[in-house]
């Protein structure tokens, strides 16, 4: 069977559940046991980040998905399972984020290993659906939910490892602050876009919860997951909203192929219409290892600030903290 249509089936199958039945989460529990030092695998970097932000040096924190790598389409290799296996507590996004790896995370939690899926620990009141009813996976380009998940991951460390509750506890308060920032920071410059022209055109549909919590229309060629194809009659839809709407620039990712963007953009100049790639966002990917971007707070900066720069906005240069490069 083809894996779309296996993907296809999961997706049903936890519509018809509820999130909840892939949340590991009662395998966190304490044991006694001071875990100071102790070794957490997380998969994508979005999930590593939230959870260094909270277990600050205490423990030591490995994503396995690294720059530009697409969670939805990825295959775990040998030396990846092998760091599951070896890690003392594994977090990841869920909600089918990584579905190829889904049914691991299952075993290891079977196995008695502490795992938790961040993203199905918030309230499915708070989640947003695709058509056919399941949860739309990408929930950190909401900060106020992104610091939701904080608060289930602060709980997870402290049930994990007892002995760092206090540390978990404030470091989690901190980073709660700057969450808090950035929602401040997202509102502004993302208001300042005309609301005629506030309409963001990706590749897929990693959006939606920011265009939710900042009232910006999102539209991507092809759905939740980038397994899914974007047909010509799609192509062509979104080429006739361009010019009817004069939306001036449409956006790639960096972790998905700008095919089908670059087709939009070909549709809407055969019939008159100049669009331009307004930029390149970060979606089911952070940037470089190391840089502003590489981190969740630099990449959402990086996200806001080029969208409302491209759409008209009045966002600063260098973005909220002053520390993104001109040009990108």
């Amino acid at each position: 069977m083809p894996t779309t249509m296996l993907n296809r089936r999961h997706l049903l199958v936890l519509a018809a559940t509820g999130a909840a039945a892939l949340s590991p989460r009662v395998s966190m529990a304490a044991d006694g046991k001071d875990r100071k030092g102790a070794r957490v695998v997380a998969t994508t970097a979005h999930v590593a980040d939230l959870v260094r932000a909270v277990a600050g040096e205490r423990l030591a924190v490995e994503n396995l998905l690294g720059e530009g790598i697409d969670p939805h389409t990825y295959n775990l290799t040998r030396t990846d399972t092998g760091k599951l296996l070896a890690a003392d507590a594994v977090f990841f996004n869920g909600l089918l984020l990584e579905g190829r790896m889904t049914e691991t995370f299952q075993r290891l939690a079977a196995a008695g290993k502490p795992v938790l899926a961040v993203a199905e620990a918030l309230p499915a009141d708070r989640l947003l659906s695709e058509a056919e009813g399941s949860p739309d996976p990408h929930v950190w380009m909401d900060p106020t939910l992104w610091a939701a998940a904080l608060d289930a991951v602060r709980d997870a460390l402290i049930a994990f490892d007892p002995a760092g509750a206090e540390g978990y506890r404030a470091s989690a308060d901190a980073y709660r602050t700057r969450l808090g920032e950035l929602d401040a920071y997202a509102r502004k410059a993302l208001s300042s876009v005309p609301a005629e022209r506030r309409v963001l055109v990706t590749a897929h549909d990693a959006f939606s919860y920011l265009g939710r919590a900042y009232a910006v229309e999102v539209v991507g060629i092809q759905g939740i997951s980038t397994e899914s194809e974007a047909g010509l009659r799609r192509i062509e839809e979104l080429v006739a909203m361009l010019v009817d709407r004069k939306v001036p620039a449409v956006f790639v990712e960096t972790s998905v192929t700008d095919r089908n963007v670059r087709a939009l953009i070909d549709g809407a100049a055969a019939r008159g219409h100049r669009v331009v790639i307004g930029g390149s966002l970060y979606s089911d990917a952070m940037g470089a290892p190391g840089s502003y971007e590489g981190t969740y707070l630099g990449m959402m900066d990086h996200n806001v600030t080029v969208i409302s720069q491209a759409l008209g906005g009045d966002a600063p240069a260098g973005g909220w903290q002053g520390r993104l490069k001109a040009g990108r």
